[in-house]
């Protein structure tokens, strides 16, 4: 394990000094010659900032700290600001040419300032985008729901990432919004932290203000199954909220499965917990699971609605696209396979870049008709 990590570190920066290298060429051939007084400033700047998300990354996943927290938040930031700068280098070659090809005279400096500014206009767009939470209301109809469910709101909320850019803060704020909002019952679909080292239990606090009449349901993401899971389990479990172990509870007729993403991937395991929760065909029912993956099966054992989280709808271009290329039109929203109905939820929080372009963060109030 240790070994490959070590290939993807190895492989991942020098993607991000070729990225960087690239984009110093592209600025000094559009904007400033080589050996202009004061073009070193820019090598040393992108040299430090190339290696940058890497150093963070490794200082974040052994050490809790205020300073390392804002390294990896400015050094997170920045990666997603070269998305888009790279993108616009890119840009500048590719319209140039392009007019010189029609015989157009084009100004590179106007070209470079247009294009490495609007890629910094966007960049800011996509920090304060992502963090924003909006809500978003959808409506449901599950065969055989308890007459007493009907009309009732549930809210779903995965992906927040506490860790060293999202903190106590800013879990505070949503469970106050979450409260405002009085749903019945709140499931929470993995990926409540990072993964990286923090204080659980201080984390987790905010959720004992939070009282939904139905109680409040947790399982786990891969994040929180990146170590030992069980600090995490337990820092949830003492704020109250209650853990769904591979389970089905019956809350008031509806029958609900939680799932854990590490028991999720294997098809088999996965198959093998609904076949164990005996779910009765004739009521409805609600499976919560992080990834919005085994879903034929999930529709085989009668589920009648999947609540999922995981994908972040990719966050931002180009991942975005390949998000959307893995998981289809499950990706995000309301879907229908076969009988089941499955919402998979952008998720609260980022990982990475705190950015997002294209997906917006969301608590899901989900109405039962």
């Amino acid at each position: 394990m240790r070994s490959r990590i070590a290939v993807f570190l190895v492989i991942f920066q020098s993607i991000l000094l070729v990225a960087h290298l690239f984009l110093y060429e592209t600025w000094t051939a559009f904007w400033a010659a080589p050996g202009v007084p004061g073009i070193w400033y820019l090598q040393v700047a992108l040299t430090a900032l190339s290696v940058s998300f890497v150093a963070a990354s490794l200082l974040a996943w052994r050490y809790s700290h205020p300073l390392i927290g804002l390294f990896y938040k400015i050094s997170a930031i920045w990666l997603g600001i070269l998305s888009f700068c790279f993108l616009a280098a890119c840009s500048c070659w590719i319209v140039y040419d392009i007019g010189r090809f029609f015989g157009l005279h084009v100004a590179r400096r106007h070209l470079a300032a247009a294009l490495f500014g609007s890629a910094l206009l966007v960049s800011l767009y996509g920090v304060v985008n992502a963090a924003w939470t909006r809500v978003r209301r959808v409506t449901v109809k599950l065969p055989n729901l308890p007459e007493s469910w009907r009309g009732r709101v549930a809210a779903l909320i995965s992906d927040i990432h506490l860790g060293h850019v999202r903190g106590y803060w800013f879990m505070r704020r949503l469970v106050a919004k979450l409260a405002r909002l009085r749903p019945d019952i709140v499931f929470i679909g993995g990926d409540m932290y990072d993964g990286t080292p923090a204080d659980p239990d201080r984390l987790a606090t905010p959720w004992a203000k939070l009282a939904a009449p139905l109680g409040t349901y947790f399982v786990t993401g891969n994040h929180e199954e990146f170590s030992d899971s069980a600090k995490y389990l337990d820092a949830v479990r003492k704020s109250g909220v209650r853990i769904l172990n591979n389970e089905k509870v019956t809350v008031d007729g509806l029958q609900l499965v939680g799932i854990h993403d590490r028991d999720s991937v294997s098809a088999e395991r996965f198959r093998s917990i609904l076949q164990q929760a005996d779910l009765d065909p004739a009521r409805a029912s609600v499976l919560l699971t992080h990834r919005p993956d085994r879903l034929t099966i999930a529709e085989e054992a009668g589920i009648s609605l999947q609540l999922s989280g995981h994908t972040h709808g990719g966050q931002f271009f180009p991942f975005t696209w390949i998000a959307s290329r893995i998981y289809g039109k499950f990706v995000h929203g309301l879907q229908r396979l076969g009988r089941l109905l499955v919402y998979t939820s952008y998720g609260a929080g980022t990982w990475g870049p705190p950015m997002r372009i294209g997906t917006t963060p969301e608590i899901v109030l989900i109405q039962f008709e």
